[in-house]
């Protein structure tokens, strides 16, 4: 009997094809891979305390493959297309995030594995927008966009006779995989030739550079592809060294010894040329060019939890009037003041030593040098962020903030489901590491049972 390829290893396979792709049609994206793994190696080597629970805490391993991609889509059924298309590979979508306010006119989720396994096993994951095509005030314009989209078709009838058969048999051998990942990467590749005339390409990008970027193209070709940094100011340090068009500012908290939750930058998109229809709908000439694919670096902080959630927030906003360093100094910057104020998720283990009496809790065993606490490494996006990084990458269309509100009802019944609560899942992660560590501390007469 054929054995069925696990949701991880086909995510895997599917998260080096994608870079594979990426480099070939980006060469910039190779250079900083080149510059991440350099600084990370560094950053290792000057570190021994950091290689040491970067390893115990298993992110070791997954640190050299770590990737985010972010797509864009245009309609509702793109996005349930997608969704199906990601539970191939075990990737769930994780929170909502409105990008509205901030004068982008989606919202989004990530799909991404959600248990500590999927995540050591590779944590891949793909931010995914969905145009809100009601705040495109031009309402001739809206017809349009939205008619073009309505004739699109984003996965070929192979790829979704693969996922239909992945979801009638509960997964996909070998062979199937291997053709699953390649089709299902077509849907995310960059293609010269646009669905729009020239014209109405310009009119897209009066409206908005992200509502052209989604509604012009055969599908959502993958606009940045993100490597994960152990110190991203050394990277953005490397990348200006090496004369690359870097962003002036990195989005996210001020640097810190505590990193927490994202920081980001990125090299600034790329001019990149492309064909029109003419007005018969056939491939046209010329040769205009269109800003929307870019490299990025990130580096992952400690995930926080709603308290720390909220601090967050009240800093990011004092830093209006403050500035960014002064408005962050009422947040704790070590990690034993973050866990004992509730402001962040730890993961526990047993450090091996034994005791004659049960620890009465987890703090209890920490204090006594029974378990060993460590931040448990942030996953997901920043709104704020994100929006900064797409504004600073794409041409064309007004800046200011759409007025309506966020719709988080309406974008899960778009997707068909609804997110993943993120806090949720960072809690069971702490709470199972924390049930397994203390039945391991527990003290018991047989040393062989423990």
């Amino acid at each position: 009997m054929a054995v069925m390829l696990s949701p991880d290893a086909i995510r895997s396979r599917f998260s080096a094809a994608m870079s594979a792709m990426y480099r070939e049609e980006v060469p910039l994206y190779g250079d900083l891979i080149a510059i991440v793994t350099r600084v990370n190696a560094a950053t290792l080597a000057a570190d021994p305390a950091l290689a040491a629970r970067l390893d115990a805490d298993g992110e070791t391993g997954r640190l050299g493959q770590e990737r985010h991609g972010a797509v864009r889509v245009g309609t509702a059924h793109e996005l349930a297309t997608l969704a199906r298309v990601f539970a191939v590979m075990g990737m769930e979508p994780v929170g909502y995030y409105d990008l509205a306010a901030a004068g982008i006119p989606v919202h989004s989720t990530a799909f991404r594995p959600i248990t500590q396994a999927g995540l050591a096993a590779c944590p891949f994951r793909v931010f995914t927008s969905l145009l809100r095509s009601e705040l495109i005030t031009d309402t001739a314009l809206r017809a349009q966009a939205q008619q073009i989209l309505a004739g699109r078709h984003i996965a070929s009838e192979a790829c979704l006779a693969l996922v239909a058969k992945a979801e009638a048999e509960g997964g996909l051998v070998e062979a199937d995989a291997d053709a699953f990942v390649a089709q299902a990467l077509d849907i995310f590749r960059w293609h010269g030739d646009a669905i729009v005339d020239a014209a109405t390409y310009t009119r897209l990008l009066a409206a908005h550079g992200l509502i052209a970027d989604i509604v012009s193209f055969h599908g959502p070709h993958i606009n940045h592809l993100t490597p994960r940094t152990l110190d991203i100011d050394a990277a953005q340090d490397a990348m200006r060294a090496a004369g690359i068009a870097v962003k002036d500012v990195i989005e996210g908290p001020p640097a810190r010894a505590v990193p927490i939750l994202l920081r980001q930058t990125s090299f600034h998109a790329l001019a990149e040329t492309f064909r029109p229809v003419d007005a018969q709908g056939h491939g046209g000439h010329g040769a205009p060019k269109h800003t929307a694919r870019f490299g990025e670096i990130e580096q992952r902080g400690a995930a926080l939890t709603p308290k720390g959630r909220a601090l967050y927030d009240q800093c990011l906003e004092n830093a209006k009037t403050s500035g960014m360093a002064e408005a962050f100094s009422a947040f704790p910057d070590d990690f034993e003041t973050m866990r004992a104020q509730g402001l962040i998720y730890a993961r526990y283990v047993w450090t091996g030593v034994s005791s004659s009496d049960a620890p009465v809790s987890a703090d209890d065993a920490v204090k006594r040098g029974l378990l060993q606490a460590s931040p448990i490494t942030y996953e997901d996006f920043l709104p704020v962020s994100a929006a900064g990084i797409f504004r600073s990458n794409l041409a064309g269309g007004p800046a200011d903030t759409y007025k309506n509100s966020s719709s988080q009802a309406a974008f899960e019944s778009a997707l068909g489901r609804p997110v993943h609560d993120p806090f949720t899942l960072y809690q069971a992660i702490e709470d199972a590491s924390q049930e397994q560590a203390m039945a391991e501390c527990r003290p018991t007469l047989d040393p062989v049972t423990r």
